[in-house]
Parts: C-alpha cells; structure tokens; sequence
C-alpha cells in the first residue's frame, strides 16, 4: 500500500513551516520552490557520516535531498518532487538534517 501523494505547502503553510527552519540556517532557493543550506564539517568523515545518516532517512521517507559533497561541505536542496514544490517531508527531512550535523558542523 503507498502513502498518499504529498500536498505542496499555502503561502500560509510555507510561511509558518519555513520561520524556524530560517532561524536554523536555511535559506529558500530563488525562482524554485525550494530550501538550501550548506554544511560546515571538521573533515571529510564526518560530513560522509552526516550525508550517510542523511541516506537512511531518505530511503525510509522516500524522500531524497538534491545535494552537492566537496571534501568537508555539504550542499543540501530540498523540495519535493511529487508535488513541485516544498511540503511537510522536506521539513521533516531538514530538521533531521539539522539533528544529524548536531555538534558535528563547524
């Protein structure tokens, strides 16, 4: 049985949903309907270990980030392709993001 099909945020809904995850560092992608940020690592282990973490997650959600890996960096985009926009699984997968970097992120 599939989980039903995601509903893209209202303006109210992206609004309320993107005011703490802002205040966290993440940024709305412009002429998308998208959010990014950029994670900071000591070195290349921990940002493959955060990006690993990540990994998990998304196949359980079945939702799974844009994202970009240079040595310590992390570029991550999130927006759900099902519904052409932002809607509760990026918010969810971004504050889990956030948990997994924890004390991690420079």
């Amino acid at each position: 049985m599939s989980s039903p099909k995601p509903t893209k945020f209202t303006a109210e809904e992206r609004e309320t949903e993107l005011k703490p995850l802002k205040a966290a560092g993440w940024t709305e992608v412009e002429g998308r309907d998208a959010i990014c940020k950029e994670y900071k690592f000591k070195n290349f282990n921990q940002a493959f270990g955060f990006m690993t973490r990540v990994a998990l997650m998304s196949e359980k959600m079945d939702h799974h980030p844009e994202w970009f890996n240079v040595y310590s960096r992390v570029q991550v985009t999130l927006t759900t392709h099902d519904c052409v926009g932002l809607s509760e699984k990026d918010i969810k997968l971004a504050k889990f993001m956030d948990r997994a970097a924890g004390s991690m992120a420079v």
